[in-house]
């Protein structure tokens, strides 16, 4: 039974979970992007200059938007996060930005440029816009924080059929080579591969579901069905709006994750490029930094944006130092991110 306090989260959450496939609005811009960042307080300038939200598509995870994209699906701009860049590049299917056209891309922190996948010689790939943390989120009237101190928590069995991982190979891997020790994950053995796959065999036998966005992952918090997720700072934004008793614990002796994401000029955009620049300098005004806090609970790839919501308690807890290891989700090799997809779906199989 859900406990009282919860069921109006839950139902509002269920709700939330049936996003529309797109969300449509100013017919001469498509966002392809992840359901949640279609808040207007993200890109507020742009509607203040046009009218109107762009119009939005939404995917679920990386390799799907990829997958749709590769397909002959449509869009002017998409959000994928920085390991996807390569293989955009690699397909074709997207162009350089026009920095001239972008002055607030010189605020763009220097650290999530500092890939020749993003920038070389050729141009600017890559606008990094936002970046998050993967962590332990917690019923923290249920879960004793002893219990979460390890990320061995994932493998305890007193939590079988209490946990929940995100249906995501990047997030999962990133679990799983932490756990086994390893916090780089560009040079990773063949050893090392092993004995983290291993170790999600374990993880996977106490997983009730593995969650498809954050909605669905705090509606399984909220439901009282799940009591420890691998999670975003989204789910748990979501859930502390509502008041449910929930720890994000970024520091367990092994580490946590982090990510960042940005957009991606598409070719043969069917909308307007000039539109597609009026969006991506919205989005990288100082002014979006606090939308996409309250909102999404990230932090800004801006320099000039991030300082003006430094001193939040929520960006120094959520996205600040953590003092323990942590693996970014940098780009990596992209045969070793497919070997690692093959292996995932093997193991959410049972095999």
């Amino acid at each position: 039974m859900i406990p009282p306090r919860t069921t109006a989260l839950a139902f509002a959450l269920a709700t939330t979970a049936l996003v529309p496939a797109a969300f449509a609005a100013d017919a001469d811009l498509t966002v392809f992007d992840w359901a949640g960042f279609e808040e207007p307080v993200i890109f507020q300038k742009y509607i203040d200059q046009h009218g109107d939200s762009p119009t939005f598509a939404f995917y679920g995870d990386d390799d799907e938007a990829y997958q749709k994209l590769a397909s002959g699906f449509k869009a002017d701009v998409a959000h994928p996060c920085s390991q996807m860049v390569s293989k955009y590049r690699d397909a074709g299917l997207i162009e350089p930005w026009d920095t001239a056209r972008i002055p607030a891309a010189a605020d763009i922190d220097p650290q999530f440029l500092d890939s020749p996948v993003f920038k070389d010689d050729q141009g600017l790939w890559y606008i990094p816009t936002d970046f998050g943390a993967t962590a332990i989120a917690y019923n923290t009237e249920t879960v004793p924080a002893e219990d979460v101190a390890s990320l061995q928590v994932f493998v305890n069995p007193a939590y079988q059929g209490r946990t929940s991982l995100p249906d995501s190979a990047d997030d999962v891997w990133a679990l799983g080579y932490l756990a086994t020790g390893v916090t780089d994950w560009t040079k990773v053995t063949d050893e090392q591969f092993a004995a983290a796959a291993d170790w999600l065999r374990q993880a996977h036998q106490n997983v009730a579901a593995y969650w498809a966005d954050p909605a669905e992952q705090t509606q399984l918090m909220a439901s009282g069905a799940v009591d420890v997720a691998w999670s975003w700072n989204d789910g748990v934004v979501l859930l502390q709006k509502e008041n449910y008793p929930v720890g994000f614990q970024r520091a367990p002796k092994e580490g946590s994750s982090e990510f960042f994401c940005g957009f991606i000029n598409l070719k043969d955009g069917p909308g307007s490029e000039d539109k597609v620049y009026d969006f991506i300098n919205a989005w990288l005004d100082p002014s979006s930094a606090k939308g996409l806090l309250d909102t999404i609970g990230y932090g800004h790839a801006s320099l000039a944006a991030l300082e003006t919501v430094k001193d939040d308690p929520r960006v120094v807890s959520g996205l600040g130092d953590t003092g323990a290891p942590i693996l970014a989700q940098v780009p990596n090799d992209p045969a070793q991110r497919e070997r690692q997809l093959a292996e995932f779906e093997k193991i959410k199989a049972g095999f």
